[in-house]
């Protein structure tokens, strides 16, 4: 019997992922304040404001535990450094989003809270399939979803980044346990 855990806390080898909390809200919008970081999400505004990181911890904070994940990615003695989410997409199953600060950039963390977070979709869930896109002037992110097992689906799109004020071309990519 697959049981959901409310407001879960998942550690990895480095980092904890925890549900939010409205003190994180002054740190997320410091990291979360940078055009390299927003130009790459689809609704993150540039600028960030303290009030839009308060926003994002109030969605985090109201999401049905059962239907939708978004979590802290803490380093311990530092603090949140970004989010990973878990949403219900309007196509096949969950999508993961995720980012972090730039200074935490190029260390293996996304990677690492990624695999926490598809573990515990599976474990806690019973998620067999999660779906991500990124835009296709992310190299980065494409590489970390790779690592983590995801496979193109040959499905693109447009979507609006807020942050850049156009549309962007998005990759669809799925996992499958």
């Amino acid at each position: 019997m697959i049981q959901t855990a409310i407001r879960p806390e998942l550690a990895t080898a480095r980092l904890r992922l925890r549900p939010l909390a409205m003190s994180d809200a002054p740190r997320l919008a410091r990291l979360g304040d940078d055009f390299e970081v927003a130009r790459m999400l689809t609704s993150c505004p540039h600028p960030y404001s303290p009030a839009d990181a308060e926003a994002l911890v109030r969605r985090g904070l109201e999401a049905e535990p059962d239907q939708e994940a978004l979590f802290a990615i803490e380093l311990p003695g530092e603090g949140a450094i970004g989010t990973i989410g878990f949403d219900p997409d309007e196509v096949l199953a969950r999508e993961v989003g995720y980012w972090i600060g730039r200074p935490y950039w190029g260390r293996g963390y996304v990677s690492e809270a990624l695999a926490a977070g598809l573990a515990w979709t599976r474990d806690h869930w019973g998620r067999r399939c999660i779906t991500a896109r990124h835009f296709a002037d992310n190299p980065a992110s494409a590489t970390v979803l790779i690592k983590a097992g995801f496979l193109y689906t040959g499905r693109t799109e447009w979507r609006h980044c807020v942050a850049r004020g156009e549309p962007v071309l998005c990759r669809w990519m799925v996992w499958i346990a």
